[in-house]
């Protein structure tokens, strides 16, 4: 008997007779199959309708910018169509898409060196660069109000004053830590809305394993994962790319004391991706990139306690305190990338 994935990419315009049909890669949000024929390979993935509510609007989004980037000769990830047409298939409860793999490339899980980081950050600035010119504004939000930093606040305080899991009390040092920064949170958000920060194709989830590397040069061809691709602000994805790079430890290490925020990998990452985007940049980004490190850590450690007082409904969990742990990792980052905020203006000037 076929099993969904096999019934699934029967459905789309593959080239050549399917060979193999075998689960592929670590994702935690879709399920990611590779599909062998007997002319090429291709990615087939079962879209988290969950996670994201509407796939029409997601597949209009993917369409929308990597058509404008292969217009534009931009390595980029491209749709297989269905074979009646369209790009997204429909198979009761599930949703599915495929795509063409992209041979002869690799992707890290790990920042190995300045090196790296460098050439990730060159990389997702090439692609801040090349959508400068697409109106964000056609995009749909795939996840509403996913970087609204003052809402996840309010998400925070509400989760706060349910205190549905009683740990409140386990936990007043986070809690304290994030009420004294109340007013830290806005300016990216105020920026957008009075218009002195510009709306842009936004990618949002800037990790280094989205950017596929060439096997041979190590260079980066394309990126990936592009269903968090929204309108919203390139400090968003600047910003997470520190959260997560920037980092010296893993983001739920216990141990505080091997948890710090690197300057040289800051440093690093800067100079990849503002060397790509130099001349579309303006003034306003240019001057919170060094805020926007902070803005998301505090962001997501706000995730992380949130999630922790409300009893774990949201993130996976491996132990009942892990929450907590990843919090506190976010807010240890977050503290010292505020005491190091003139150095790191330094270094944006120094570009």
């Amino acid at each position: 008997m076929k099993d969904i994935f096999q019934l699934a990419a029967e459905q789309f315009a593959l080239e050549g007779e399917i060979l193999s049909n075998e689960p592929y890669g670590d994702g935690h949000i879709g399920v990611t199959h590779l599909v062998r024929t007997t002319k090429k390979n291709y990615i087939l993935q079962k879209i988290n309708h969950f996670v994201f509510p509407e796939p029409e609007k997601l597949i209009q989004n993917i369409e929308n910018v990597t058509d404008f980037l292969d217009a534009r000769g931009v390595e980029t990830l491209r749709l297989v169509p269905l074979k009646t047409g369209g790009n997204l298939l429909r198979q009761g409860e599930n949703y599915f898409r495929v795509y063409d793999f992209i041979e002869n490339t690799v992707y890290y899980q790990t920042i190995t060196d300045e090196k790296v980081f460098r050439n990730a950050g060159r990389a997702f600035g090439e692609f801040q660069n090349t959508l400068a010119e697409f109106d964000a504004s056609v995009l749909h939000e795939t996840i509403a109000k996913f970087h609204d930093t003052p809402k996840r606040f309010r998400d925070f305080e509400a989760a706060l004053a349910a205190n549905a899991s009683g740990r409140a009390d386990t936990c007043k040092p986070e809690i304290d830590f994030v009420l004294s920064r109340k007013d830290t949170l806005d300016k990216v958000t105020k920026g957008l809305a009075d218009g002195s920060i510009p709306l842009r194709v936004t990618h949002n989830d800037t990790k280094l394993n989205n950017i596929l590397m060439d096997a041979k040069t190590g260079e980066a061809r394309a990126i990936i994962d592009l269903d968090t691709v929204m309108p919203g602000s390139m400090l968003y994805d600047f910003g997470d790319s520190i959260r997560f790079g920037a980092s010296t430890a893993a983001e739920d290490e216990k141990d505080l004391d091997k948890v710090h925020f690197s300057v040289s990998l800051f440093k690093a990452y800067a100079e990849g991706f503002y060397g790509a985007v130099k001349h579309t940049i303006t003034p306003a980004e240019r001057e919170l990139l060094p805020y926007s490190g902070y803005l998301m850590m505090m962001e997501c450690g706000m995730r992380f306690l949130a999630d922790y007082i409300a009893g774990d409904v949201y993130f996976a969990t491996a132990y009942p305190e892990h929450n907590l742990v990843r919090c506190r990792t976010q807010f240890r980052l977050a503290e010292e990338t505020w005491a190091h905020f003139d150095e790191l203006k330094d270094i944006i000037d120094s570009l």
